[in-house]
């Protein structure tokens, strides 16, 4: 049996509003294992972004309980790697200086954090850079600081929240090959939301969809494509028919 990197044991959440109580989650069970990549899509305001402020600890379930690598977890906040849709790189710090922030934080001096970003330089592709500031570089290049800041924070769980949404689509592709091979060396826990079907298919080992409110469970699909995987593989016709699958049951889940 695998070992679990993150479990959800019949978890319940809502939010009060002037409206009353908002549910999201209802007897919830999830669960992913060490070294998987799993993606998680949904219309807009179906509980993917409250999944990931519960794994984070930003909030807290009404009931139930969360595991973190087979251990009840009641304080998360600083136990996963948190990657947002937005770069979120301060402008008046280097790339070195963005990098190094969550050693700074965990109480390293500044010197011996700039050793360990610098040994990652080239395998981010960033090697030469690391004294230019953010708006110097490309959308793409800032998502890999975003991305190394992300692999420094120490977690073997790594929550990306849409983190190329904003990128054009070359980029965007060029992006999620990137992060494929990153993953594949580094091998750390993945869950990732997005709403591009496709970048989904490629990138994972398995997909939930969000598909009722409040969620007692996510519909899984298991993507059938062996690694390393290349983008002409998402035409083989076993993928285009999980394609057609999943867009069925997000527009039965998206109200006009």
């Amino acid at each position: 049996m695998n070992n679990l990197a993150l479990q959800f044991k019949n978890v319940s959440f809502h939010y009060e509003s002037e409206k009353g109580k908002q549910s999201i989650l209802q007897d919830f069970d999830f669960h992913i294992n060490e070294g998987e990549f799993v993606s998680i899509i949904g219309p807009s305001g179906s509980g993917k972004s409250t999944l990931f402020k519960l794994v984070t600890g930003l909030e807290q379930p009404t009931e139930g309980e969360i595991f973190l690598r087979n251990k009840l977890a009641t304080k998360r906040l600083g136990q996963v790697g948190y990657m947002p849709q937005h770069d979120l790189l301060f402008p008046w710090r280097t790339i070195m200086e963005n990098a190094a922030l969550p050693l700074e934080i965990k109480g390293l001096k500044k010197q011996e954090a700039y050793e360990k970003v610098s040994v990652l330089l080239d395998d981010f592709g960033l090697l030469g850079v690391e004294k230019k500031f953010p708006h110097e570089l490309s959308g793409g290049m800032r998502q890999r600081v975003s991305f190394l800041r992300t692999i420094l924070s120490g977690s073997k769980v790594l929550l990306l929240d849409e983190p190329f949404s904003a990128l054009d689509a070359i980029t965007k592709v060029t992006m999620q090959e990137w992060l494929l091979a990153q993953w594949q060396r580094r091998k750390e826990t993945i869950l990732f939301i997005t709403h591009d079907v496709n970048e989904a298919l490629f990138l994972s080992d398995r997909i939930f969809i969000f598909t009722d409110t409040p969620a007692r469970r996510l519909e899984e699909v298991i993507v059938p494509l062996s690694r390393p995987r290349k983008l002409k593989d998402l035409n083989e016709p076993k993928i285009l028919e999980q394609k057609d699958f999943l867009y069925d049951l997000l527009r039965k889940k998206v109200k006009i």
